[in-house]
């Protein structure tokens, strides 16, 4: 009888593993991935940054309108001020480590502002057929491109100890709901100072106010937030929250910071 030709092991089956049957190891492989680079690479607290894909820099083509523009050169000046006090802090676990979602706009301005300091900064892109491509300011091996959403939601609010959002449209606004209600409800009980960005945006495009007088929030919800308009305010705001918050005595006894989500 001829013998029978071997045949993958299902693990070294590609097309198994892209297949509908194969999801759960999929998404599986995106949450434990990114885990492993992140610990070693010392990654344990992250400053997260949100904002509009098509914000563009004064030194781009066909930059965006002007408040736009003044806002992407804000956002360097934030992340890169927030690298350069991070990289005083002792020891490294402790550091804070600027996130964003790793495409252009202010996710680039972000990872730019970092890159700047001369330090590292995460960017975890997302697959989209548009408004997508991977900005070159992200640290190489703490890029990471993700299929899922859901899953890429979860390493935005695993790490983050801040929040800074920027404005932005249907995914900014996805980002800082969803994660203002995991505050709100307790489904995390970490604190995350979060910084809302030109509140000429913000008050014109949500009425906060207007959701308080309808009862579908809390008034002390407002406080969930801050709004800014400059740089020095930003930093000011986050050092401090985070200083008090975090590194004030406010880690475990092996340097991780405490009540991840």
């Amino acid at each position: 009888m001829q013998k029978k030709q071997s045949v993958p092991k299902a693990y070294e089956d590609i097309a198994f593993l892209k297949s509908s049957s194969a999801r759960a190891i999929r998404v599986l492989c995106e949450l434990t991935e990114p885990e492993q680079r992140f610990r070693r690479h010392n990654v344990e607290n992250t400053i997260v940054f949100f904002g509009s894909a098509r914000a563009l820099s004064r030194d781009q083509d066909n930059p965006s309108p002007a408040c736009l523009t003044r806002y992407y050169d804000d956002a360097v000046q934030l992340a890169r001020r927030l690298t350069e006090w991070s990289s005083t802090i002792k020891p490294t676990q402790r550091r804070f480590t600027i996130c964003s979602g790793g495409g252009p706009g202010f996710m680039e301005a972000a990872n730019r502002g970092a890159h700047l300091a001369g330090g590292e900064s995460v960017g975890l892109n997302i697959s989209l057929p548009f408004e997508q491509d991977p900005n070159p300011y992200q640290t190489d091996n703490l890029t990471f491109e993700f299929h899922y959403f859901f899953i890429r939601k979860y390493w935005f609010a695993y790490l983050a100890k801040a929040i800074v959002v920027f404005p932005g449209g249907f995914g900014t606004l996805d980002e800082l709901f969803e994660l203002l209600t995991l505050v709100q409800t307790q489904k995390t009980t970490k604190y995350m100072p979060t910084v809302l960005y030109g509140s000429d945006y913000w008050n014109e495009v949500v009425n906060f106010d207007a959701m308080v007088r309808w009862g579908t929030i809390s008034k002390e919800d407002l406080g969930l937030f801050r709004l800014c308009d400059d740089v020095d305010t930003a930093f000011s705001f986050l050092r401090d929250e985070l200083t008090q918050h975090y590194l004030d005595g406010a880690v475990s006894g092996n340097g991780r910071a405490l009540n991840h989500p």
